[in-house]
């Protein structure tokens, strides 16, 4: 089995859109180990996997029943905000901007009047992903199928925007901080 982070194939007939298949069994998915071992240590991730977690995402994790949105968020971001459509992602990635330290990993819908937002106005840096993501299930192992959609990392900061720059995930980097 290819265990590559990315899918360079034609797409999946059953991506995760919504990341995740109709037919799955699960809401929860992972961010892909590499990427968060590529963008080094996080302090807080407000959309944490409840426990037990196969990795950690950062050094401080908020579950979905304490409602990260409702917390207080300090140091460096990482977000992986619930999947769907920019209704549910907005709220996240408005939160991210304000708190303007951290990455974000978004599909990548930049025709949106969330990214406009939140992203385009109020990033430092973008990371276009090349490829499309294969998640993993909340035990650690890979789907199946890939997300169904590009992703891109999102920088807030010049700290995450130096990460995103040097980070050695391919793809397409776009300073935004000029």
């Amino acid at each position: 089995m290819n265990m590559s982070l990315f899918d360079r194939g034609p797409p999946a007939k059953r991506g995760m859109s919504g990341h995740h298949s109709p037919a799955s069994d699960t809401e929860v998915w992972l961010t892909p180990p590499e990427i968060l071992w590529a963008l080094n240590a996080f302090d807080l991730d407000p959309c944490a996997a409840p426990e037990p977690r196969p990795w950690p995402t950062a050094a401080r994790h908020i579950v979905k029943a304490q409602d990260g949105l409702k917390q207080p968020w300090t140091g460096r971001v990482w977000l992986n905000p619930p999947y769907g459509g920019p209704q549910i992602v907005g709220p996240w990635m408005r939160r991210m901007a304000d708190h303007g330290q951290g990455t974000a990993l978004i599909f990548a819908r930049t025709e949106t009047a969330m990214f406009f937002e939140s992203v385009w106005a109020r990033a430092s840096a973008l990371l276009f992903l090349r490829g499309r993501l294969h998640f993993h299930r909340p035990d650690g192992t890979r789907a199946d199928h890939n997300s169904g959609a590009p992703s891109v990392l999102i920088a807030y900061g010049q700290r995450d925007r130096a990460i995103l720059h040097c980070c050695g995930l391919l793809g397409h980097f776009v300073d935004l901080s000029a």
